[in-house]
């Protein structure tokens, strides 16, 4: 089990326009060869936007994208013709293939905050593709398999356990509330690697919210 906590995080974005990133892999400017991916996953990206923020067109290539909003609205456009709102709840993921560009913008009142997860494909090349799932229920796992993942939303009352997928590769990411996890206290931001871990359980100490990817 390898613990990531929130505050070990690389700094990014622009926040004198109003962005403000934690990467928790290598990123940009922060090149850390020794955390360039886990499993599949090469990006896990906390995003703060302020009201009129956003990210200009800019191109995506080889490479599976899927957001989580924790709170507010998130507008997309892309240069396939899609336009959309994502909001909490809703998975949005958008399929790079060998090229696309989009728009990323908080175009809302109100503050802007999600999680942007990147994977890479087993195989490069192909068409991009778009898709948004609204509202997705509690432990109804989303495919990827372009990318050979499956990722869990699990929200836990106080109290509540979920288990962990048995997997090559699991990576639990805590979006809100608290949680244990293997003897660990995981809070907003921490992250957890498991690599060949099998009966692994997630406590919920509080209301909690998780993004868990299991990976071949």
């Amino acid at each position: 089990m390898d613990l990531r906590r929130a505050g070990e995080r690389y700094p990014g974005g622009e926040p004198g326009a109003g962005i403000e990133t934690r990467h928790a892999f290598s990123f940009g400017p922060h090149y850390d060869p020794d955390n360039l991916r886990f499993g599949a996953l090469i990006a896990c990206n906390e995003e703060l936007l302020a009201p009129g923020a956003g990210f200009d067109e800019h191109p995506h290539s080889h490479t599976e994208i899927v957001t989580w909003v924790i709170e507010g609205e998130l507008t997309h456009r892309d240069s396939a013709g899609h336009e959309s709102v994502v909001r909490p709840g809703d998975v949005q993921r958008l399929r790079a293939a060998a090229g696309v560009r989009h728009v990323e913008r908080n175009a809302g009142p109100l503050p802007l905050a999600f999680v942007q997860m990147w994977l890479a494909p087993r195989e490069p090349g192909g068409d991009p593709a778009y898709e948004i799932v609204r509202g997705i229920a509690d432990s109804t796992p989303y495919a990827v398999p372009e990318a050979g993942a499956m990722l869990h939303v699990r929200r836990l009352s106080a109290g509540e356990r979920t288990a962990v997928p048995d997997a090559g590769h699991a990576y639990v990411h805590v979006v809100r509330g608290g949680v244990s996890l293997a003897g660990a206290e995981l809070t907003p931001g921490d992250a957890v690697r498991l690599t060949g871990e099998v009966g692994v359980e997630a406590l919920a100490s509080t209301p909690a919210e998780l993004l868990i990817w299991e990976m071949s």
